[in-house]
């Protein structure tokens, strides 16, 4: 085990990694952090990063690697780390995994050292839950560090978001990420194109680029050149059998954003999806921009509703959704 074997920031976190290595070192380092900003930028990676630092017992720029607390946490277990997450996607963090923190934050380091408490999703957390953290939030005693991380920190209680100093993780500037993308997928011209895709998101751009999504993405522009063309939509559904309708829907927003934006200004720079013009150009002819707002508006409620577990019978939900495309595509 080495410090190069330790979590560390992102290349394009640099500047923000920084910043919290020179307030943890200065003393300066709030008790509670609220990370936000979209999983594709990696908040994970920088909270890891100071998670290990944090609980290192002889930390340089990153955890050592070496120290009996670095061996602990890379075991997959800390005495002095608590970890807080819903049982399953979708669902909420309740007041019971609460109260343990709150009884978590009594007690003495076990290490010496610092105790860390990380929330993930922060927005998860019901009403009572929010409620119950609040006091450790207010008096969380020495040498304690809350780590809370949101996808989308206006869903927290304000008085848990005041309690809290906000780090909100940005969409990089390309140029500090490409180099990262080409080396991950092995080609820079592929990494442009796939960062594209991905609105600017390198790990999404990494995960869209391998594997099946890559296939599902090759598969609904063969499915929509389809639809373009005449073919029966709930048919063509049967091409996506065992797909991930939640997978499905993102693209679909993506490509209806892209067909507004077409729409709305002729211009073609701002598309994600530049392979798709063609395609975009011929639906453009069919429908009018603000029957295409319609279906981006039930493409996000029907992902919403997956994501949160709201139990819509995705087979349907991808069925209509279809029919809806085709519609707009023959009008």
């Amino acid at each position: 085990m080495s410090a190069d074997t330790m979590p560390a920031p992102l290349p394009w976190q640099t500047a923000r990694w920084r910043q919290l290595v020179e307030l943890q070192d200065s003393g300066r380092l709030p008790h509670a952090l609220l990370l936000s900003g979209p999983k594709g930028v990696g908040p994970q990676a920088l909270a890891e990063a100071l998670i290990a630092r944090t609980l290192c017992h002889h930390p340089g720029d990153l955890a050592c690697g070496h120290c009996h607390s670095c061996a602990m946490l890379a075991s997959g277990y800390h005495p002095d780390l608590k970890r807080v997450s819903p049982a399953d996607k979708g669902r909420q963090i309740r007041i019971d995994p609460i109260r343990e923190v709150n009884a978590f934050v009594n007690q003495t380091a076990q290490q010496g050292g610092h105790r860390v408490i990380v929330i993930e999703p922060a927005e998860a957390m019901n009403v009572a839950a929010a409620n119950a953290l609040l006091k450790s939030l207010e008096e969380p005693g020495a040498s304690t560090l809350f780590v809370l991380l949101a996808e989308i920190p206006s869903r927290l209680m304000p008085t848990v978001r005041s309690r809290c100093q906000q780090w909100r993780l940005a969409t990089p500037e390309p140029q500090a990420c490409q180099a990262w993308l080409a080396e991950a997928l092995g080609e820079h011209q592929d990494a442009a194109f796939w960062l594209q895709v991905a609105g600017g998101l390198p790990l999404l751009a990494r995960d869209l680029a391998t594997g099946e999504a890559r296939q599902l993405r090759q598969t609904l522009h063969e499915l929509f050149d389809a639809l373009v063309r005449g073919a029966e939509p709930v048919a063509e559904a049967s091409r996506l059998a065992g797909q991930s309708v939640e997978a499905i829907l993102w693209y679909g927003i993506g490509w209806l954003e892209d067909l507004i934006r077409l729409g709305l200004s002729g211009g073609t720079v701002a598309l994600r999806n530049p392979d798709l013009l063609p395609l975009y150009r011929q639906a453009v002819k069919n429908a009018r921009v603000r029957d295409w707002f319609r279906l981006l508006d039930f493409a996000r409620e029907q992902r919403r509703l997956l994501a949160s577990g709201g139990n819509p019978n995705p087979q349907l939900v991808l069925e209509a959704w279809l029919v809806r495309w085709s519609a707009l595509l023959r009008s």
